[in-house]
């Protein structure tokens, strides 16, 4: 779990150096990277490259998310307070489910691929990280039946917000996630004010799209 050579420790801190460097300022954010095994959430072909600031492939046609991305998306969910109920919309491979659950109290985690579920619920539990709820779902309907969220991320593209999202976040609730076509995709972060969102852009990013049904 601690890794040897391109996986190791020393290899995780250069990473989280880079991270510094490109702009993220959080130390809460940049110390949960740092204390990661993100080699753990990838096929063990490839996992002497998890400590690249790269997107890398998971099967099914997804990707896990460059760590600059996980850490932008991460830091922009936890500015000014740290939600205490966070949904997160496609599981993947469990990375950033892995990051949010170091930081927030409780996780809600939606995935539309079953064995990719399966896949992060094996590698979380490894960590011992037990404040993470798992659905097998349609990542479009969120998963209302726990409620409203203090924020919510979403981890692929659709091109529009869907409307189910925004009504699941709580008055000041916050949403991070990338919208538009391949090619054309912008990072947004959208605060609810009672009936209103507002929306702030953050970044220019690439982003697998959000597909509707299950698998």
């Amino acid at each position: 779990m601690d890794g040897i050579g391109m996986t190791s420790q020393r290899t995780r801190d250069r990473l989280v150096e880079r991270l510094r460097y490109e702009g993220i300022k959080d130390n809460r954010v940049l110390d949960v990277i740092s204390n990661t095994p993100r080699h753990l959430f990838m096929d063990e072909a490839i996992s002497s490259r998890a400590y690249e600031d790269t997107a890398l492939p998971i099967g099914h046609g997804q990707t896990i998310s460059q760590p600059y991305i996980v850490a932008r998306m991460t830091e922009a969910l936890i500015a000014d307070s740290l939600p205490g109920r966070v949904l997160e919309v496609g599981t993947g491979s469990g990375y950033q489910t892995a990051v949010l659950a170091q930081l927030i109290e409780n996780v809600y985690t939606v995935e539309r691929i079953s064995p990719l579920l399966e896949q992060a619920r094996k590698r979380l539990a490894l960590l011992n990280l037990c404040n993470i709820e798992f659905l097998h779902g349609d990542g479009y309907a969120g998963w209302a039946e726990q409620g409203s969220y203090d924020a919510i991320i979403v981890t692929a593209a659709p091109l529009d917000i869907p409307s189910s999202l925004l009504e699941q976040l709580t008055d000041n609730g916050k949403l991070v996630i990338p919208t538009g076509p391949a090619g054309s995709q912008q990072l947004l972060q959208v605060v609810r004010d009672g009936d209103t969102f507002h929306k702030h852009l953050l970044d220019r990013v690439s982003f697998v799209p959000l597909k509707e049904g299950i698998l």
